[in-house]
């Protein structure tokens, strides 16, 4: 059994839900741990969706484990293949991670939230990076959240450790919904239920046209697009074919994911 995280299965959706310490930190193990059940659900055609959630009502996730740092595990140690949390990194994830903040969302904890796809959050969730403070940096933050956010912005959150509270987190667009505390999930779940009324490959795809072409000048990323595999594999599809049928038909369309 997986120690610091509770795995429910329930598919197409897969929920995890941090449950280490009082402000769930992770190390470098629980890390590694997080990231085989996300590898799993990349490669397991039944789930199509991960919900990561925090236990409790004070923190989402708190970031590295410093305890664990004290007793010697270092910064650059092996957080596993998706990096930190299980999927930041993970190499071809083409399928959806909503994460529903219960809490603060601090350090590694925040910058799960830059890697996910969406993210909603309860009113009285904080986010922040206090890295520079323990002398080490936020390594997703540093990368992404000045592309993410207006670069003045990320400057101060990650030189100050300055605090957003949830509606800032919104009106800068880390947040996609902020909602009262017990509909947390509830909303996670109806976010995570329209996307599995989708094509699976249609998602796939645009998950990692995101991907690819970022950053890219326009001619440029439509030339990427009409050559990657995802999309040519999308566009030869039998749920291409299926979901224009069911259309004309006035049916819902059963996806076979190919």
């Amino acid at each position: 059994m997986p120690s610091g995280f509770h795995i429910d299965r329930r598919p197409p959706i897969l929920e995890i839900t941090i449950d280490r310490g009082k402000a769930n930190v992770l190390d470098a193990a629980t890390s590694r741990e997080l990231g085989e059940v996300f590898l799993g659900f990349r490669d397991d055609p039944a789930n199509r969706v991960a919900i990561v959630t925090g236990a409790g009502e004070r923190f989402f996730c708190a970031g590295w484990d410093l305890n664990a740092a004290a007793g010697g595990e270092r910064f650059d140690d092996d957080f596993g293949t998706g990096g930190f949390g299980g999927f930041q990194s993970l190499a071809d994830l083409n399928k959806p991670v909503i994460c529903a903040v219960n809490g603060m969302a601090v350090g590694g904890g925040f910058e799960m939230l830059l890697a996910a796809d969406l993210v909603v959050a309860v009113e009285d969730a904080i986010f922040f990076m206090p890295e520079p403070l323990v002398g080490v940096i936020p390594d997703t933050g540093t990368v992404r959240l000045s592309r993410m956010i207006p670069d003045l912005i990320a400057r101060e959150m990650l030189l100050t450790g300055k605090r957003l509270n949830a509606a800032e987190a919104a009106q800068w667009g880390l947040v996609n919904r902020v909602v009262p505390r017990e509909e947390l999930m509830d909303t996670a779940r109806e976010m995570a239920n329209r996307i599995v009324e989708a094509a699976p490959l249609a998602i796939a795809a645009i998950l990692d046209l995101l991907r690819r072409t970022e950053g890219l000048p326009v001619p440029a990323a439509f030339e990427t697009m009409q050559h990657a595999e995802s999309y040519l594999r999308m566009v030869d599809s039998e749920d291409a074919v299926e979901g224009t049928t069911a259309f004309t038909e006035k049916r819902a369309p059963v996806w076979k994911g190919r």
